[in-house]
């Protein structure tokens, strides 16, 4: 009953076998292999046009460089108050940006709110050099609170980006479960919506480690290479890397891992749902589920074997528990099977 994480999952068998397979011979190095090559052009066919890739090691290194592109002096991108940038990745943003600022929105369920993320913006006029100017909006696709954003969220958070003349950059490191949650296409829930930079994740869904940075406009590689290098992100043997996603993206099954994943969070949903003892703090989206619970149940449940993390309230929902309750997360992935789902469903 391993629930604390995607993460803690291991790697799917066929991407496994890829790296074994690509583990012989020799191969050009930084990214100039034949196989960087053909799983480069294979996003590129995802995306329905051209787009300029950079393996990465970890969504952290994704996200901050997408923003470092972006910085302009005194510069400040603005997220979510509870997103994985501002909350989870130790100043790394910052640090890679050279001092650039984030500016938390509110929001309910992990969603920036568009009327607040354009008073935000609005609150920071470039002409006010005390204050600092707007470089970047960036979103979390599944957010941190396993919802997602709907096409006409994102088409209408890329409009205000836009109007301000910012890039629009997602962070997705579930980006095949909010996909197959919304049931569209990559391109539908990207650059056609005004996503100029995705953080591209495989590591939660069945990779060993593996992430990319996915740029839709093409003038801006050049400068992303450097980026990349300084940040000690170019990895020699990228090969490893790319067999990862060659295996990832075959056949589809990038999203059949996702889709698994989805039903194993809906089935734990379900049987919360049904039990006396829990209940949903929202309905979730894709992979995370978050439950009340009573403090005496998750210590029970956990000293049963039961894996999972407590969650700090969000600020939407301070108040609405009792003094004996908390809030936890629980995570499925590709690796969940139904039998421990039901399990703890059962010991609930």
């Amino acid at each position: 009953m391993i629930f604390s994480s995607d993460n803690w999952a291991g790697a799917h068998p066929a991407i496994a076998e890829s790296l074994v397979a690509n583990a012989q011979g020799y191969a050009s190095a930084y990214g100039t292999s034949e196989l960087d090559r053909r799983v480069e052009q294979r996003f590129s066919e995802i995306f329905e046009r051209d787009v300029a890739v950079f393996f990465v090691g970890t969504g952290t290194a994704a996200n901050s460089l997408a923003l470092s592109s972006a910085n302009r002096a005194g510069g400040i991108a603005f997220c979510h108050r509870e997103a994985h940038v501002n909350v989870d990745e130790c100043g790394a943003p910052e640090f890679f940006s050279h001092g650039a600022r984030l500016c938390p929105v509110e929001g309910a369920r992990g969603r920036m709110e568009p009327a607040k993320l354009e008073a935000e913006i609005r609150r920071l006029p470039r002409e006010n050099v005390h204050g600092g100017q707007p470089m970047a909006v960036t979103l979390t696709q599944a957010t941190e609170s396993g919802t997602v954003y709907s096409l006409d969220q994102i088409e209408t958070i890329g409009s205000i980006a836009r109007s301000h003349k910012l890039p629009l950059h997602m962070d997705g490191a579930r980006f095949a479960n909010a996909l197959v949650s919304l049931g569209t296409t990559p391109a539908e829930m990207t650059w056609k919506r005004g996503v100029d930079l995705l953080s591209f994740g495989g590591t939660k869904n069945g990779c060993w480690c593996a992430e990319a940075l996915v740029l839709f406009d093409l003038s801006k590689a050049q400068e992303m290479h450097f980026l990349r290098k300084r940040s000690a992100q170019l990895f020699s043997k990228s090969r490893f890397v790319a067999a990862q996603f060659d295996a990832y993206l075959a056949g589809d099954l990038w999203l059949d891992l996702a889709r698994h994943a989805n039903a194993m969070a809906q089935r734990l949903a379900d049987g919360i749902t049904a039990s006396a003892g829990s209940r949903l703090a929202w309905a979730p989206d894709a992979n995370e589920v978050f439950v009340v619970l009573k403090r005496e149940a998750a210590g029970r449940l956990q000293r049963q074997g039961a894996l999972f993390y407590d969650w700090e309230v969000p600020h939407d929902l301070e108040g609405s528990l009792a003094e004996d309750e908390g809030l936890y997360r629980l995570v499925t992935s590709f690796a969940t099977r139904a039998e421990d789902v039901d399990r703890f469903v059962a010991a609930c």
